[in-house]
């Protein structure tokens, strides 16, 4: 049963955990003695016989705040599988009222999270797919690139916008309505306006937005140069029929003699140089 207990739970234990297994406080305290064990945090041990992966980093800093903690931000993202790698610090959300002390490598968030918006995950409590998908992506590391992916993958907006509703007032809540406001309806025609102030701003001209080209309403047209821009919103490919209405227009624009440029919503807030270097490449080359 021990045995089990530690490979489930990459090698740490708490000393309940510990007790329910049938060792007493003294076989703990001779495991720890012999180095067997190594004591991470008051109560919470790491069985030194293997590798301190990130999984264990991360349950030692939830464990180590008590049974009411919970891993949030980025470590629940990755925990989950949100993202790829684990953050060198894990955040730790805990109780308003609490006592616990800050340690290295953990960042703690100080609120009363609802019932409904924490899960168990693998034996650790962490926050749920929707609130770690609004949280995450106003973390440094996350981004619009992670709320692009969650949407495409894995989560539906309501539920994002549920989660961020309930909890208002939170580390990062502005930011994520401002990203949750840009992904909903209106995400094509933000996305369109923040086109506009990118090629007002690195001076091309010759362009004309919401024309006409094969019977298609096309978002940036440059006439003279036969460039064509589309640009999309998040999560755009995750509907089947869009995609496939997105690619007849574009072969009849094609088709019409006009070079086709799509840009999502990320391409212009994250890589904006890049846009607008193969903008003018673009309409060089015609």
């Amino acid at each position: 049963m021990l045995d089990e207990l530690l490979r489930r739970h990459d090698g740490v234990i708490t000393t309940s955990q510990a007790s329910r297994a049938g060792l007493s406080q003294d076989a703990v305290d001779r495991r720890v003695r012999s180095g067997h064990w190594r004591r991470c945090a008051r109560g919470v041990y790491f069985v030194d016989d293997r590798p301190f992966t990130d999984a264990a980093r991360i349950r030692v800093a939830v464990w180590s705040n008590g049974d009411r903690a919970v891993a949030s931000g980025l470590a629940a993202a990755w925990w989950i599988d949100l993202t790829k790698f684990a953050p060198e610090v894990a955040e730790v959300t805990v109780p308003r009222v609490s006592n616990h002390v800050r340690r290295p490598g953990v960042r703690l968030r100080r609120r009363d999270l609802r019932v409904n918006d924490v899960t168990d995950c693998r034996g650790l409590r962490v926050t749920t797919l929707p609130l770690t998908v609004v949280e995450a992506a106003t973390r440094r590391g996350g981004g619009p690139k992670l709320l692009d992916q969650a949407l495409q993958r894995h989560a539906q907006l309501p539920a994002l916008w549920t989660a961020h509703l309930r909890n208002k007032g939170r580390h990062g809540s502005p930011a994520a309505r401002r990203l949750l406001q840009a992904a909903d309806d209106g995400a094509r025609s933000e996305a369109e306006r923040e086109m506009a102030r990118l090629l007002r701003a690195a001076g091309i001209t010759g362009w004309k937005p919401n024309r006409r080209i094969a019977g298609y309403e096309v978002d940036v047209v440059f006439r003279d140069a036969k460039v064509a821009i589309e640009i999309d919103g998040f999560a755009f490919h995750s509907d089947a029929d869009a995609f496939q209405r997105d690619r007849s227009k574009q072969n009849a624009i094609a088709l019409a003699g006009y070079q086709v440029l799509r840009f999502t919503w990320l391409d212009l807030v994250e890589y904006p140089g890049r846009v607008i270097a193969e903008v003018k490449r673009a309409i060089r080359a015609r």
